[in-house]
């Protein structure tokens, strides 16, 4: 039986860390692994797929015994580099709809709901001190060509009776983000933003207190299939009966995996402190807001004073070889940079203390996979997150937990389970030129667009090629 080679990752250095991981001097605090261990569940991956899958293992099967090994530290991938917007699945019910239909599309949308009450509930109660602040998601329009956006999904929750989200105005937007760019939109106010370095690592702590063990600096090299099947590293050998591979971007190396996700780069950069002038313009929530372009941006403002500024710029490479560049790019955030300083004048002389980037795991449908590999029933992979993962990653947990224990329920049966109805990307080099393509024409389409003018009509049929 042929054994799964898994790719070496590329761990960034320190002073490419997130600004939400430097902030609080994430790191690791548990022991590679080393000689030989058992477990029933072996997870690859200790971001939030994986440590969400452990507890909720754990929730129904305590006696389980439970085993995590991260390449790096928990939470120094994309759960500790990414914006810290939390909201809702009800953003994308209409993707979902398509997808897995009616009833299963409001059942994971009323799950993310209730996984933001969780997260709620996990603060007040002091387990995780994850700076949580619902004070609503902005889904917002900028150009003449973003607005409605939102449309879709604003009209079947009306029609499904869930009153998710209330229409914003122009004064209302200005009066909650001190930024006149966006001047119609939507509000999900049960919504917000988190520090998710802060959730990552406290997720961690919570595992470990139910009884997960966490291996942390130790990459998995090698998985030899079997029952059970092991999984080599560095300096020890894992065996399990199970196995969940929540590695984010890291799965397209995995051939049977690779032609369904594709890996993509996002950017964001962090001011220095700068309430007074925040406070000035009347910016004082924590709200999460988007704009609605192809390459969105997603900004905060975090409660030290800080500006968080993101945009999923695209940055790809050939076969998905993730490299150095998607944990810092050499530019220092120059677009961020110009289009923060669109959206928010009144910040051209607040100096950038950070920028960072990182690989983010999507699919065509822009929505999740969750399934077993072909030929292994028991080897399990949770992937394509598309950057939207905080309210998202405990349902993900559910449906990871219900397929490990062979559970016949509603997540185990749910639509998103299963890469049969998924759709297929070309081979490279076919993905890679024309992903470059097709990245130039966004790029094209947006800049022409942000200032209300039509694109030539080949920069937009480029475009419409995007996934």
């Amino acid at each position: 039986m042929s054994s799964i080679k898994m790719r070496p990752p590329v761990v960034a250095a320190k002073e490419d860390r997130s600004f939400w991981l430097q902030s609080i001097g994430a790191d690791a605090i548990t022991l590679p692994l080393q000689g030989l261990e058992e477990c029933d569940v072996a997870i690859v991956g200790g971001g939030y797929a994986g440590l969400w899958t452990a507890l909720r293992i754990k929730e129904q099967a305590p006696d389980k015994r439970v085993t995590i090994l991260e390449a790096d530290f928990c939470g120094s991938g994309a759960s500790g580099r990414n914006g810290g917007q939390v909201h809702s699945w009800f953003a994308e019910i209409d993707m979902l709809r398509d997808l897995v239909g009616d009833d299963d599309a409001l059942m994971l949308c009323r799950a993310t709901a209730d996984a933001i009450e969780e997260l709620k509930s996990l603060q007040d109660a002091g387990t995780i001190d994850m700076d949580l602040r619902l004070d609503g998601w902005l889904w917002t329009a900028s150009s003449i060509a973003q607005e409605g956006a939102w449309s879709k999904a604003y009209d079947i929750c009306r029609t499904l009776g869930e009153k998710r989200f209330r229409p914003l105005e122009r004064a209302e937007i200005l009066q909650r983000t001190g930024s006149a760019a966006s001047y119609l939109g939507i509000v999900e106010d049960r919504a917000g933003t988190v520090q998710p370095a802060k959730l990552a690592v406290g997720l961690r702590q919570l595992a470990m207190s139910k009884g997960v063990i966490v291996h942390e600096q130790s990459p998995v090299v090698e998985i030899v299939p079997g029952r059970p099947a092991q999984l080599q590293t560095a300096q020890g050998k894992l065996s399990a009966n199970n196995i969940v591979l929540a590695a984010n971007a890291w799965l397209s190396a995995i051939p049977e995996l690779h032609p369904y996700l594709y890996v993509v780069s996002s950017q964001v950069i962090a001011t220095v402190p700068a309430a007074d002038v925040l406070d000035e313009i009347s910016w004082v929530d924590g709200a999460s807001i988007c704009d609605a372009q192809h390459h969105v941006l997603y900004y905060q403002r975090t409660p030290t004073g800080q500006v968080i500024f993101g945009r999923g710029t695209g940055g790809i490479t050939y076969e998905d070889r993730i490299g150095a560049s998607f944990n810092r790019g050499r530019d220092k955030g120059h677009d961020n940079v110009r289009e923060l300083h669109r959206v928010y004048p009144q910040l051209k002389n607040v100096a950038i203390q950070q920028d960072w980037t990182g690989p983010i795991d999507c699919t065509v449908q822009h929505l999740p996979v969750f399934d077993h590999l072909r030929d292994h029933p028991n080897i399990f992979y949770a992937m394509g997150f598309n950057g939207t993962g905080i309210a998202q990653t405990p349902v993900a947990g559910r449906i990871m937990a219900s397929l490990v224990l062979g559970q016949d329920n509603n997540w185990s049966k749910c639509g998103l389970v299963g890469i049969d109805r998924r759709t297929k990307l070309p081979p490279e080099p076919i993905r890679y030129v024309g992903a470059k393509i097709v990245r130039r024409a966004i790029r094209r389409k947006n800049d022409a667009e942000i200032v209300n003018q039509k694109p030539d009509r080949i920069t937009r049929f480029l475009a419409s090629l995007a996934p």
